[in-house]
């Protein structure tokens, strides 16, 4: 059901606004982080962590037929995204420093805000339940995906424990939280804890899909 007819349009659009700029905020950090550590300079720094923040977005926007998408039409994506991007550039000596388990802690935030933020975008506009959940995914991982093709390698999104599968999971818990008719800002923050958890969980004890 599209979320305008429930009567808290302007509810969730703050929700998925609140979800989107700090999931940008924190996957421009981790995208400067990786192209610091693939030894790119300022402008490959600058290109990556704007690709990780906003490619997952932009491909659920061009998806789900919401054109432009976020990234052109709102200057404050686009503007957060590089001056994150920029800072870490900037600290570069404190943000490498960043600790692998901080790291993949806020990379499980990031990864539930956007599940959440996808997920519920998709609805917005009418698209299905199972095919919102499909956009919360995509608009969680399609940053990284997109990083790790620009770096030449195997996305690590497809490798690395239930990576994918959590921001599933976290996007299949939204719908059913609202079919239960929980409140908009309850449905968003079981979302994304169904998601952080799974993550960190499957981080902790090497949980894995199978493989062939």
């Amino acid at each position: 059901m599209n979320a305008r007819v429930q009567g808290v349009p302007g509810r969730l659009d703050n929700i998925v606004l609140v979800a989107d700029l700090a999931g940008t905020a924190v996957f421009a950090v981790e995208g400067a982080i990786s192209a610091m550590r693939a030894q790119l300079d300022l402008l490959g720094v600058m290109v990556i962590a704007f690709i990780v923040a906003l490619g997952g977005g932009v491909t659920r926007d061009l998806l789900i037929g919401a054109s432009p998408p976020k990234a052109v039409a709102d200057w404050r994506y686009p503007a957060l995204a590089l001056v994150m991007g920029g800072l870490a550039f900037v600290f570069h000596e404190g943000v490498l420093g960043i600790s692998e388990p901080l790291l993949i802690l806020l990379d499980a935030a990031g990864l539930g805000l956007f599940a959440v933020a996808g997920t519920q975008k998709a609805l917005n506009v009418g698209i299905s339940s199972f095919v919102a959940t499909l956009m919360g995914t995509v608009t969680g991982v399609g940053g990284g995906v997109i990083r790790d093709i620009v770096l030449a390698r195997i996305p690590l999104v497809l490798q690395v424990d239930l990576y994918a599968s959590s921001a599933f999971i976290g996007a299949a818990t939204l719908i059913l939280a609202r079919r239960l008719g929980l409140a908009p800002m309850a449905c968003a923050w079981l979302a994304g804890s169904a998601c952080f958890a799974l993550r960190m969980l499957s981080v902790h004890y090497g949980w894995q899909l199978p493989r062939a």
